[in-house]
């Protein structure tokens, strides 16, 4: 299994990160424990869709794009708009993000 995404806040992630602490918001203001799941995507192209459809009123310099390894993970492809799409369910390990990058410029 490849690589896959999540859009974070940047302020999340970096708080995540300043604490020393796994990630545990699930999508846009709403947490793991809201959810059962953090959102991802499996590929740029989802990732396009969902910067589209749920982030387009967020200036793309207050998101990051999480690349994570998600081999020793639970992670389940679950169905969404048509689609199937991988969700973490557990916090995510800061060890577990290989990259971080800037969204994808959608508009």
């Amino acid at each position: 299994m490849g690589a896959i995404f999540h859009v974070a806040y940047r302020a999340d992630w970096d708080a995540a990160r300043a604490e020393g602490r796994a990630y545990a918001m699930s999508t846009r203001g709403r947490t793991l424990d809201d959810v059962g799941f953090v959102h991802c995507a499996a590929t740029e192209d989802q990732v396009i869709g969902v910067l589209g459809r749920f982030y387009q009123d967020v200036p793309l310099e207050d998101l990051v794009l999480l690349v994570i390894d998600p081999a020793g993970l639970d992670v389940r492809y679950e169905p969404a708009d048509g689609e199937m799409f991988p969700h973490i369910h557990e916090a995510l390990p800061l060890s577990a993000v290989i990259d971080v990058r800037s969204v994808p410029k959608t508009r």
